[in-house]
């Protein structure tokens, strides 16, 4: 028991800390309109894949009872998979139940012990966590620029998450590294299918990781490659080996989402066309991507500008570190193809009041 308090007493100093720093979390349910899910095309909601989600349930239960490896394979698993290696142009693909898991696998399987893994100073913390659990060693390079990896492993995001910038995949594609890409908040956005910007830049990386709970609106992710790293993969990544497969559902709202982003095209167009407006009107150099950091700096005054717009009625949350690094505490803006132009100026003209009131 004296060891538990001993805990409790050091957990709590440790929450003290995250408070008078100013760095506590509170979850919080989705209020008001939507500018910080990641649900860039509106497909969550979609009526289709509502549809089919709940026709497969009716079909095949809710849970798939095991691992892939056990009784939990379906061949609506390995259909999805087929259906998205032909969508990302490689020869295999291999679901996961979250892109966090996906990552995991990756950068736990190929790299080993003397390797060196590149990595974007500003990646996910699961290509972090990854690279970290991989014992080999992480080269850090500076954001958006391009190391000098030859013959070692080159990881990176492709549209960056909290900046919402694009790496240069180009380039990065010509270092002659295996390179693995993120493509967590591309898919379903970029290139003539929708397929993400490895498509839109024409390169051809040993692997992306493909995530399916943003733009395809569904849940999970896919890794795609070449057909012998998929198989090594399926014998030797632990968090598909000892991961419950996801509910058998999951496959068919996947179908359904590539079948909308394949017939309406218009969803992803009308998403660029609201991220340049946006950013016009918040005078932020020109993109088409959907994210929009607006810096703050301070954590409190970060927060702060967070409560008042949604006072206001939008839905924008503080991102603090350890999301962001030290110093650079912002509101993260999220677009998707359910906003207009009338309600974006109607929250450009309420941060520019929110901005005021939290100065005063």
């Amino acid at each position: 028991m004296s060891g538990t308090k001993e805990l409790e007493a050091r957990v709590r100093a440790h929450l003290a800390e995250i408070e008078r720093t100013g760095l506590r979390r509170v979850m919080r349910p989705p209020s008001g309109v939507d500018l910080s899910s990641n649900d860039y095309l509106g497909l969550a909601s979609h009526p289709l894949i509502k549809e089919r989600m709940a026709e497969a349930v009716r079909q095949l239960g809710v849970g798939s009872t095991g691992s892939r490896l056990l009784r939990g394979d379906r061949e609506c698993f390995e259909a999805v998979e087929t259906r998205f290696a032909r969508f990302k142009g490689t020869e295999r693909a291999l679901y996961f139940s979250s892109g966090f898991l996906a990552n995991l696998a990756v950068l736990t399987t190929f790299p080993e012990q003397g390797d060196v893994v590149y990595s974007d100073e500003l990646n996910h913390a699961s290509l972090i966590d990854g690279v970290r659990l991989s014992r080999a060693t992480r080269q850090v390079y500076p954001h958006a620029t391009v190391p000098a990896a030859q013959g070692q492993f080159l990881v990176t995001e492709s549209l960056f998450s909290m900046d919402g910038d694009r790496a240069p995949l180009g380039e990065l594609a010509n270092v002659g590294a295996n390179l693995i890409v993120d493509e967590a908040h591309a898919v379903g956005l970029y290139g003539a299918r929708g397929s993400g910007l490895v498509e839109e830049t024409g390169i051809d990386p040993f692997l992306s990781i493909n995530t399916a709970g943003k733009a395809l609106g569904v849940a999970g992710a896919f890794v795609c490659g070449p057909a012998w790293a998929i198989e090594y993969m399926v014998q030797r990544a632990r968090t598909f080996i000892f991961s419950t497969a996801p509910p058998p559902a999951v496959a068919a709202a996947l179908e359904a989402s590539l079948d909308v982003i394949a017939a309406e095209p218009e969803r992803r167009a009308r998403l660029r066309e609201l991220a340049r407006y946006l950013r016009a009107k918040l005078g932020m150099p020109e993109s088409d991507s959907p994210i929009l950091p607006i810096m703050v700096g301070d954590n409190d005054r970060a927060v702060r500008l967070a409560e008042v717009l949604q006072h206001d009625g939008f839905d924008v949350r503080a991102i603090r570190p350890p999301t962001v690094p030290v110093g650079t505490s912002r509101l993260r803006v999220s677009l998707n193809v359910n906003l207009s132009e009338a309600i974006l100026d109607r929250f450009v003209a309420c941060l520019e009041r929110a901005k005021c009131a939290v100065s005063s």
